[in-house]
C-alpha cells in the first residue's frame, strides 16, 4: 500500500520550502521528495575528486552538487541537494520591481499582492546587506565605476542572505580562518555562523553563514512536521480518487528502489526544467495528465544573465574574497538603450586553495612538527587570491522569455528515452544582452580595465544561466497559461506548481525572492481554500 499524505511537494528550493513549510504549519501532512542528497559543511565537494556532479541520466551513480544541462546554445546550471537553488546561489534576495507585473500576469498577480510575502520572505532568510566596515574591492570598483560613468545615483547594495557580525574586517589576523566567524543558534534552532569573506558562496559555505533553506524554511517544515526524504526522484504523477499517486525512485547503495505515495494535493517544486518536463512526460508520454494546456513548456526564459571578465593590469580585485555578489547598478527602467538589465560585481571560489587548505587542516591533526607546517600551509591557502586582476561583471537582463521546452531526441542520440530539449533563437533577447555586456565594458573602461567578450556570445551567442524560469507560465486560462494565479494546473484541480516554471516573463534581476514570494501566495491559497479539490 502507498503511503498517504495530505500535501506531496516535488523538490526544496525557494518553491517546495516555502509550500512545505506553511502547509505543515497549517496542519497538513506533507511529505516532500527531494532528488539530491542532505549536505552539511562536512560533506560539501572541495577536491577535484568529490562529488560535484548531478548526472541525469545516471543518477544512481552520479548524485553530485551541481545538475548542468547542456542545451544547443544554452547552458542551465542547477543545485541538487536538500535547500535545491539556495545552496549554489549567490545569496541575492531582491524583489523584483512593479514594472515586472504590469503585463504578462494573470490579474491574481500584483506587486502590491506580493509586497508582505516579500517581507515574509526577506524576514525568514534574514537578508541583509552587506556592512560598511567589510566592503571588498570588487565592491568599490563597481562604485568608482558607476560614478565615472554618470551612474552612480543608480548605484546600490543588494540584499544578501548571509548573516554578518560587525567585529569582522580584513585589518584582522588571518581574516578568512573559522575561528573568526561567531557561532549561533537562529530562531529555526540550527547552528549557524557569521561570514568570513571566504568566498565559498557557490560551493557551500564552510561556517554556514548563508542561510539556505535547510536553516529555516525547511527547518521550520520538520519542526510542523513534515517529512523530508533526500535523494527521491519522482518519476511520474497518476490521478486517483481524492487525489494523486507520485511514483518515484530512491537512490540507494548505487542502485533505484521504485516507490509510490499519494496525496490529496501534490505541489511541483522541482524547478523550470524539472517541473516542465514532470508534466510533459504526464501528458505527452504516460497519458495520465492529458488535459494539461498547449502551453506547456513555452515561455521558457534564461533571465539575461551573462558573466563578462575584465582584466586589471595595475589593480587588485579579488574576486576569490567577499560574498559573491555584493551590490548593483540598476538599468531596469530602460533607460539605456532602450534595454532593461542590472549589472552586479561578480566572484568565484578559490577551488585550488580549497583543496589546499582541507589537505592542510586534514595533515595538521598529524600533530608535532606537522600540525606547526601545515598550519601554515592552510594560512596560506585561506589567503592566496588567485586571478586577483579579474573582474567577473556579472548581470540580468530582461530577455524575450521566448523558448520552448519540449520532449525529444536529439540528433546525436536518436534511440532509448526521449529528453528535455530546449528551443532557444537569441534573436528576441540578443539587444537586452548586449546591452548588459556594453555596459560591462564601459565600467571596466572608466577603471582602468579591459574587458574581453567571451567568444562563446561573439561567435555563436551562446549562454549560461543559473536562473532559468517558465515553462509552467501562469495565465488567466489554458489558452495564455499552464497554471492559474495560484499555481494550480489548469484542468487538474490539486495540482499546483510553485517555483521559477512559473514566471510568465523574465524579472531582469535574481528571481529567488520572487519565487519564495510566489509561493508563499500560492501555499495561503491552498490554506485558505481558495484553490480546487481533486474529484
Amino acid at each position: 500500500m502507498a503511503e498517504k499524505f495530505d500535501v506531496i511537494v516535488v523538490g526544496s528550493g525557494f518553491g517546495g520550502a516555502v509550500t512545505s513549510c506553511r502547509l505543515a504549519q497549517a496542519g497538513r501532512s506533507v511529505l516532500v521528495l527531494e532528488r539530491g542528497r542532505e549536505w552539511s559543511p562536512e560533506t560539501y565537494p572541495r577536491d577535484p575528486g568529490d562529488d560535484w556532479i548531478w548526472n541525469q541520466d545516471d543518477p544512481a551513480r552520479r548524485n553530485g552538487w551541481m545538475d548542468l544541462r547542456f542545451f544547443d546554445d544554452m547552458i542551465v546550471a542547477q543545485g541538487a541537494g536538500v535547500g535545491g537553488g539556495s545552496l549554489i546561489y549567490a545569496n541575492v534576495f531582491v524583489e523584483a520591481q512593479p514594472w515586472v507585473f504590469e503585463s504578462g500576469w494573470p490579474s491574481g498577480i500584483t506587486y502590491e499582492g506580493l509586497r508582505e510575502h516579500y517581507e515574509t520572505a526577506g524576514d525568514m532568510l534574514q537578508a541583509q546587506t552587506i556592512p560598511d566596515n567589510q566592503l571588498t574591492r570588487r565592491f568599490e570598483l563597481v562604485r568608482e565605476a558607476a560614478g565615472a560613468a554618470g551612474y552612480g545615483d543608480r548605484f546600490r547594495k543588494v540584499p544578501l542572505a548571509v548573516s554578518f557580525s560587525e567585529d569582522w574586517n580584513y585589518g584582522l589576523d588571518d581574516p578568512h580562518d573559522q575561528r573568526w566567524s561567531k557561532r549561533f543558534v537562529n530562531r529555526h534552532g540550527r547552528e549557524q555562523g557569521t561570514c568570513i569573506h571566504c568566498g565559498n558562496c557557490d560551493v557551500g559555505c564552510p561556517v554556514r553563514a548563508k542561510n539556505t533553506l535547510d536553516l529555516n524554511y525547511l527547518a521550520a517544515a520538520r519542526a510542523a512536521g513534515a517529512e523530508v526524504r533526500a535523494l527521491h526522484l519522482v518519476r511520474g504523477i497518476v490521478p486517483i480518487a481524492g487525489g494523486y499517486r507520485v511514483d518515484y525512485e530512491r537512490i540507494t547503495d548505487g542502485g533505484l528502489v521504485a516507490g509510490s505515495a499519494t496525496a490529496t494535493r501534490v505541489v511541483l517544486a522541482a524547478g523550470s526544467l524539472g517541473s516542465t518536463e514532470l508534466l510533459l512526460r504526464a501528458r505527452d508520454e504516460a497519458g495520465t495528465l492529458p488535459r494539461v494546456s498547449p502551453q506547456l513548456g513555452h515561455r521558457w526564459s534564461s533571465n539575461g544573465d551573462f558573466l563578462t571578465p575584465a582584466f586589471y593590469s595595475e589593480r587588485r580585485v579579488e574576486p576569490t574574497r567577499g560574498p559573491t555578489i555584493t551590490c548593483a547598478v540598476d538599468f531596469l527602467d530602460g533607460s539605456r538603450d532602450g534595454e532593461r538589465f542590472f549589472v552586479e560585481d561578480g566572484g568565484f571560489p578559490n577551488l585550488i586553495g580549497n583543496t589546499v587548505g582541507e589537505l592542510a587542516t586534514t595533515a595538521s591533526k598529524l600533530g608535532g612538527v606537522y600540525a606547526v607546517a601545515f598550519a601554515a600551509l592552510g594560512r596560506a591557502a585561506r589567503n592566496s587570491t588567485p586571478l586577483e586582476h579579474v573582474m567577473p561583471w556579472f548581470g540580468q537582463a530582461a530577455d524575450a522569455a521566448d523558448g520552448r521546452l519540449h520532449l525529444g531526441r536529439p540528433w546525436w542520440r536518436p534511440f532509448g528515452r526521449s529528453r528535455l530539449l530546449l528551443d532557444w533563437d537569441v534573436s528576441a533577447s540578443q539587444a537586452a544582452v548586449q546591452a548588459l555586456i556594453d555596459t560591462h565594458k564601459l565600467f571596466s573602461q572608466h577603471t582602468g580595465g579591459l574587458a574581453l567578450e567571451p567568444p562563446g556570445w561573439t561567435l555563436s551567442k551562446d549562454l549560461i544561466t543559473p536562473h532559468p524560469l517558465g515553462g509552467c507560465a501562469m495565465g488567466e486560462g489554458p489558452h495564455d497559461g499552464v497554471v492559474d494565479a495560484n499555481g494550480e494546473v489548469f484542468g487538474h484541480a490539486g495540482l499546483h506548481v510553485a517555483d521559477g516554471a512559473v514566471f510568465p516573463r523574465a524579472v531582469g534581476l535574481n528571481p529567488s525572492r520572487t519565487i519564495a514570494a510566489l509561493a508563499e501566495h500560492i501555499a495561503a491559497a491552498i490554506v485558505g481554500g481558495r484553490t480546487g479539490a481533486p474529484a
